[in-house]
């Protein structure tokens, strides 16, 4: 349930996923506008830092001013008041403290009238007073500012602060509405006109300065948006000329690798985008030249081997006919006669298998060969090749076992080129094998079906495992053919691979033999994912290590025991199920990637890696039945690619 509702939630965002990864203009435009959005967020926060610090200081700095002097006022009326009393006797003292309240009144109406809306004035009774009447003495404010506008913890400070002044930040409370607004409240304790202590407040709303701070801000915040936005078209603008060249050179590019060789650039102007747009142009006319000069090249050793293969035909039939004739009259002949007509013979022979290789692999050139399939049992192909081969493995001292034939292995194939295929391989191991065993092995499993050629003769060297499928390529030139093989068969054998959709790959270790495998779909049309048969054999040097058994494996690979019998050249596989008991393509499981296997070569770097061209009709409708229906610049670069 997490995952599906994980699923759910992803699904919406995975085409802006898709579109951030694609659009290098929109990651571009979007760093800008977050980068610069940041920027002018610190630049905001520190200049309306700056302009609140400011406007407080000033506030505070005339606050001080103004109470300071209404201080000062306050205790000249009430030493004012107190001369008078004194002169005017008893009795005036008597009137003077029934008048405090109102002294009181005027003192606060009388400070308050100068600063009507820029402060107000709170006088309140002292706790530290020693008289009755201080306990019935109310509140004198101005305006509607309530009493309790000013801190506790303050009025205790300037009670036990006598004649210092103190200052603190609160809010003004009113009587006709429950918002109240911030405030600096500076208080001193003060004597009346009795000489009674209590206490003074000035109260400074900052109303002015918040409407200040807003207008700032709303400054700062209208010019930040503007410069982001100007920013991010900016560079969008930027951006757009510098990607939408690299844009259309991507699209030429494209069209270049689908052949349009003719595609080029639109070159505007002569900065530095202009001249990439002219090297790329320049680039591409090279390349079409060079493509199509290869091309013709190519074209021309096509049609050369073809018309050559074609031409010798007829005088190969008749040097063939007069070579039976002197052949079959051998013995009527000297010695030496007789000894040079078997040669004709053998030589004439051969030249007729290279021809018939020439002709078949210009077919493959030229995009004519077509793939018969039907559904064959592979073991009776194996069954052929392995009869087929038996001369020439007698003759070696080499014998040739069969692994996994007790079950069928069914495969939709065109047995002829199939049985071609593996006679080569069997061949190969046969004539490298150094007179010890070779090892066919078959497998099935899932989609796939493979059969792999073991022999453990000289091996092939780092590299040589994808030179050799190249066509004329022998790993030791040296080394005398005992078949008189043309250097083709290879070369064939992949095309016709290639031509089921499969692969076939190589795989050899110097003095440790060699193993190749063919890899087909079971269905003809059907994509190979994987093969039922590791490349590298569990038998090989890195696989088996150097322990202790490393002896025995190895005297077991020379087919010789102790008693100078021949014994098995493959070691019982029980985990693969490549046993002696023989493979089941349904036990047998195709190999995850990785996983218990040793890392060997992606198939699809190899020369044999079944690799095909599709036409555009087939791609687009349907699995018809595989053809190599090839264009013939498809059929060069594999060539050049197999060359390289």
């Amino acid at each position: 349930m997490i995952r599906l509702f994980g699923r759910w939630v992803r699904r919406p965002l995975l085409p802006a996923a898709r579109l951030w990864r694609r659009n290098i203009q929109l990651r571009v435009v979007a760093t800008t506008l977050l980068m610069s959005l940041g920027v002018v967020l610190l630049l905001g926060l520190v200049v309306i830092g700056q302009v609140r610090n400011g406007l407080l200081d000033a506030k505070r700095h005339a606050a001080q001013g103004q109470a300071s002097g209404g201080f000062q006022v306050a205790e000249q009326m009430a030493e004012r008041n107190s001369a008078g009393r004194s002169e005017a006797g008893a009795d005036a003292a008597g009137r003077g403290g029934q008048d405090v309240g109102s002294w009181l009144n005027k003192l606060v109406e009388q400070l308050a009238s100068g600063g009507k809306g820029a402060y107000s004035v709170v006088a309140l009774s002292s706790a530290s007073g020693d008289t009755p009447r201080l306990v019935s003495r109310g509140p004198r404010v101005s305006g509607d500012v309530k009493a309790e506008s000013v801190p506790a913890d303050l009025r205790e400070k300037v009670d036990d602060g006598r004649t210092t002044a103190y200052e603190q930040y609160g809010r003004i409370l009113h009587n006709d509405s429950k918002d109240s607004e911030a405030a600096l409240i500076i208080g001193k304790r003060l004597d009346d006109n009795h000489g009674d202590p209590y206490q003074l407040y000035y109260l400074f709303p900052f109303t002015q300065e918040e409407k200040s701070l807003s207008l700032v801000k709303g400054t700062l915040a209208t010019a930040g948006v503007f410069v982001v936005v100007l920013l991010g078209a900016i560079a969008w603008v930027v951006v757009r000329q510098v990607v939408t060249p690299v844009r259309m050179a991507a699209g030429i590019s494209e069209r270049l690798a689908a052949g349009l060789l003719q595609e080029r650039m639109k070159v505007t102007g002569e900065d530095d985008i202009a001249r990439l747009g002219e090297a790329f142009n320049k680039m591409a006319q090279n390349l079409q030249v060079k493509i199509q000069q290869l091309e013709e090249l190519s074209r021309m050793q096509r049609r050369f081997v073809s018309d050559v293969s074609h031409e010798l035909r007829t005088p190969l039939t008749t040097v063939r006919m007069a070579a039976d004739v002197i052949h079959d009259a051998r013995e009527d002949f000297d010695p030496i006669t007789a000894r040079s007509a078997e040669l004709l013979w053998g030589q004439v022979d051969r030249f007729e298998s290279l021809l018939s290789d020439l002709l078949e692999i210009s077919r493959f050139d030229a995009g004519a060969a077509a793939l018969e399939a039907e559904p064959i049992d592979l073991r009776d192909v194996v069954t052929r090749v392995v009869d087929a081969a038996a001369p020439l493995a007698e003759a070696k001292g080499t014998r040739i076992v069969v692994r996994g034939a007790e079950q069928p292995v069914m495969a939709e194939a065109d047995a002829r080129r199939v049985e071609r295929v593996l006679r080569n391989l069997v061949v190969n191991a046969v004539e490298h094998g150094e007179g010890r065993d070779v090892i066919v092995r078959l497998a099935a499993a899932g989609g796939a079906v493979a059969v792999a050629v073991r022999d453990y003769g000289v091996g092939l060297k780092p590299g040589e495992a994808t030179r050799v499928f190249n066509r004329f390529w022998r790993a030791d030139p040296a080394r005398a053919r005992t078949t008189g093989g043309t250097g083709l068969g290879l070369s064939i054998a992949v095309e016709d691979a290639r031509l089921h959709g499969g692969w076939l790959q190589a795989w050899g270790e110097p003095g440790g033999g060699s193993q190749f495998r063919l890899t087909l779909p079971r269905t003809a049309g059907d994509t190979l994912r994987g093969s039922p048969i590791p490349l590298e054999p569990e038998d090989s040097r890195r696989n088996r290590g150097s322990g202790p058994g490393a002896g025995a494996s190895g005297e077991a690979a020379r087919g010789t025991g102790a008693s100078g019998e021949r014994l098995a050249a493959v070691p019982a596989q029980s985990k693969s199920g490549l046993s002696k008991s023989g493979l089941s393509g349904a036990d047998l499981p195709l190999p995850p990637s990785g996983a218990g296997l040793p890392p060997t070569a992606d198939p699809t770097a190899l020369p044999g890696n079944g690799a095909r061209v599709v036409s555009r009709g087939a791609a687009q409708g349907g699995a018809p039945r595989p053809q190599n229906a090839r264009p013939e610049a498809a059929g060069t670069a594999a060539d050049a690619a197999d060359t390289a």
